[in-house]
């Protein structure tokens, strides 16, 4: 009794460390609509081809691993595999085209070296100055298409305040949550923006759904949204100089094979389609990476981390006392697959509680274990997740259900062409 006690105490001091260090005071937004899952999930209005743009690369040479590079080239293939033209996309990368060899990599005798970029139809370096220049222009123009911006490369915890982490930059130029934040706000109202983030402390910038990126303000004018590598306060895994795709097992890999459904070395996967609607969604791709590659990581997308914040403690310890199988009937289909994945691949019981499950099921040496543990976390918060949105939904919350709606309507938006 004493060692599953121990266990279940190390468990809980776990999950209160990764959903404690997300949340933060929230503003609600002013508008009073309800919601329903039904209602809401895969339901978009705007089915206009997205803008894509795509900033990579490190912030030097000596930070700018192949990984980076193989990245955009798989999200081109990406945009191939679900009908667009790859070319379409906007890419600034690392040096650009200026012919310098800037990007590491270890070659087959285990040297390190260094290569010229080779991404088709980069427009130019990934500066700030760029990604400035870029947003500058989509905010004078009267297009209400939607914008997806992929960045793959490196970020910065800020020590002082982590809601307002950074990603860097070529030239090693940070932007931060704010900077990135205030240039959206100056965007079109009705232009809705996606994010997917694949960099260290990425999770700080789900602090864009925040007029001027601070959660003490209220929500942003525009619909945004976005997918994270992990959250705010922990590195994430994937940028290596080694040259073989087939070893790599990172959010960026995971979330594009589940949008796609093909991995980056071009096998099939199994469909992320998972209330089975004949489309792929960005919530279902980001579904499908929780539990496609085994990592560290704790992947939250905005909403996921909007909902962690509204839980108090007590809240999490109720949740968590439920049997699984109870809040597996309040879930959507893609939140349902990542509960029943995680807890087959635990062998976890479904009858029981979160905490039965972790002061019995699992053994000392498993939460030791990295990885198992990675994935008890993020069982942990998925439960967090379907249990607040229940809570939100039954108290009748117009404020509350208002931020829930439209967080939900983003993050379960189609990249699919204009009717």
């Amino acid at each position: 009794m004493q060692k599953k006690s121990t266990i279940k105490k190390l468990i809980l001091g776990l999950i209160f460390l990764a959903v404690g260090s997300m949340q933060q005071v929230v503003v609600a937004d002013n508008n009073s609509t309800k919601t329903s899952k039904q209602k809401t999930h895969n339901c978009q209005t705007n089915r206009q081809q997205p803008k894509f743009l795509v900033f990579g690369g490190g912030g030097t040479p000596a930070q700018n691993e192949i990984a980076i590079e193989k990245n955009v080239l798989y999200f081109q293939r990406t945009l191939e595999k679900i009908g667009y033209n790859p070319l379409t996309a906007t890419t600034f990368f690392a040096n650009g085209n200026d012919g310098q060899a800037t990007i590491r990599y270890i070659d087959a005798l285990g040297k390190q070296r260094f290569k010229v970029p080779e991404i088709p139809n980069i427009q130019g370096q990934a500066t700030l100055k760029n990604l400035l220049n870029w947003f500058q222009k989509a905010a004078r123009e009267t297009s209400s298409r939607p914008i997806f911006f992929y960045f793959t490369g490196h970020g910065i915890k800020n020590q002082n305040n982590d809601n307002n982490n950074a990603l860097m930059l070529w030239e090693y130029r940070p932007i931060t949550v704010k900077k990135l934040s205030q240039t959206l706000d100056k965007l079109p109202h009705n232009t809705p923006v996606v994010t997917m983030m694949a960099q260290c402390f990425s999770g700080s910038f789900a602090n864009i759904i925040y007029q001027g990126g601070d959660p003490n303000r209220s929500i942003a004018l525009q619909n945004r949204c976005g997918f994270f590598a992990t959250i705010k306060t922990l590195p994430s895994v994937g940028c290596t100089p080694e040259v073989n795709e087939a070893d790599y097992k990172d959010y960026s890999s995971s979330f594009f094979a589940g949008l796609s459904g093909y991995s980056r070395t071009g096998k099939r996967v199994a469909s992320a389609d998972y209330n089975q609607d004949g489309k792929i969604s960005y919530i279902e791709a980001h579904s499908f990476a929780k539990v496609d590659e085994k990592t560290i990581d704790l992947p939250v997308s905005t909403l996921e981390v909007w909902l962690q914040n509204q839980a108090s403690k007590t809240d999490m310890k109720l949740i968590w006392e439920q049997p699984i199988i109870n809040l597996l009937s309040k879930a959507r289909p893609e939140q349902q697959y990542v509960v029943k994945s995680i807890v087959k691949m635990l062998n976890l019981d479904l009858p029981k509680s979160y905490i039965e499950n972790g002061g019995g099921s699992i053994t000392e040496q498993e939460i030791n274990n990295q990885i198992e543990r990675a994935y008890f976390l993020r069982l942990g918060m998925e439960l967090i997740n379907i249990g607040v949105e229940e809570k939100i939904i039954k108290a009748s919350d117009q404020k509350a259900i208002a931020i829930l709606e439209r967080l939900l309507k983003c993050e379960a938006g189609i990249p699919g062409r204009g009717e």
